[in-house]
């Protein structure tokens, strides 16, 4: 009889853990389904439904997991009740993972960056891939994966190079003083006018202007605006178009140069003397 007892004692919770482990499985189940649904709503947009998705997912997969306590004995009220008193224990010891969702949260709020734009914070930038319950995914120029806690993100500044539309630019070049100043403005204005990518609306029309008298060469500024996403390509090739017009136009650009100017002053031969003096 004992032995019966025990084999059904054994059977019983063999299918207890039999089910608990099927439901923890459909719980992790329909949670990823309902986060790739939510995700995927055309009503949301990408961040937000990347937010919304992750904490749906993990708050079905917490639900099964009361409904697996439930089924081993364990009254879930009481459970509850026991959470509610350790949560201020918990906070405690989680601190930065609270945070972190407390800053998702914000960040969600406030929106200083959707899902597709270019960020930087503390040194670190990237595109934004996700925005989840607990950190952020993005991935560099070079397709390097960064994964930032969101309390990183929310306690740094932020520079947001996708938010506007428009962006200035000012590509630095430097002649040598023996060059013609009016010219060299002319021939870079000529340059910034021929390229249809700038913006040409009124306060933002391209100018080239005289900046600072250095060291060793003129200093010039040649100032526009274009479309934020003809940013890196624009300056690259534009770069490229100024060397070659000055070239073309016999304006050069100057290496550093130091002049030494060596005094033959009597108080300097007579030194001279006295230490060749010394060493007869």
């Amino acid at each position: 009889m004992d032995m019966t007892m025990d084999m059904e004692v054994f059977l019983e919770y063999g299918m207890r853990l039999l089910s608990g482990i099927l439901v923890l499985g459909a719980g992790w189940i329909i949670g990823k389904y309902t986060q790739k649904s939510i995700a995927n709503l055309k009503a949301l947009d990408e961040t937000l439904g990347s937010f919304l998705g992750g904490f749906a997912k993990y708050a079905i997969f917490i639900f099964a997991g009361v409904i697996v306590l439930g089924q081993f004995g364990v009254q879930t009220a009481s459970l509850i009740a026991v959470l509610g008193a350790a949560g201020l224990a918990i906070g405690l010891a989680l601190q930065g993972t609270l945070s972190n969702i407390a800053a998702g949260v914000m960040m969600l709020i406030l929106r200083p960056f959707n899902v597709g734009d270019y960020i930087d914070f503390g040194g670190t930038g990237g595109t934004v891939k996700s925005l989840g319950l607990f950190g952020t995914e993005l991935s560099t120029p070079d397709n390097v994966y960064i994964f930032a806690p969101n309390s990183a993100i929310w306690g740094s500044t932020l520079y947001n190079y996708s938010r506007n539309t428009q962006r200035r630019m000012d590509i630095n070049l430097g002649i040598s003083y023996n060059d013609d100043i009016g010219k060299a403005l002319k021939t870079i204005q000529k340059v910034l006018d021929s390229e249809e990518r700038l913006v040409t609306t009124e306060g933002k029309e391209p100018a080239v202007m005289t900046s600072n008298l250095g060291s060793s060469s003129v200093d010039l500024i040649a100032r526009f605006w274009c479309k934020s996403s003809d940013y890196w390509n624009l300056k690259w090739d534009l770069t490229k178009a100024l060397k070659e017009a000055l070239d073309k136009d016999g304006i050069t650009i100057p290496f550093p140069t130091q002049t030494v100017i060596y005094e033959n002053t009597p108080a300097a031969n007579d030194s001279k003397s006295k230490s060749s003096k010394k060493a007869a």
